[in-house]
């Protein structure tokens, strides 16, 4: 199980699962982050915290705990 947290910069992966539960996965759906959709990882911050990717077209930052619960291939 490899989730977005692990992918690397300048990859490109697609969605598998969200984990998650409530009001954490509608946000992560709100923003554009559903199964089957690619995402590619422009860069990680210093410290890892957030991971800037580009989803559906447009630039989008998500903080690492949110992609811990992002599982991809």
């Amino acid at each position: 199980m490899r989730t977005l947290k692990d992918a690397a910069v300048g990859s490109t992966v697609r969605v598998t699962k969200l984990r998650g539960e409530g009001a954490l996965r509608r946000r992560i759906m709100d923003m554009g982050v559903t199964k089957g959709v690619e995402i590619y990882v422009r860069k990680v911050a210093p410290l890892g915290d957030p991971i800037e990717v580009t989803v559906r077209g447009y630039e989008l930052s998500i903080r690492k705990g949110d992609a811990e619960n992002i599982e991809v291939e």
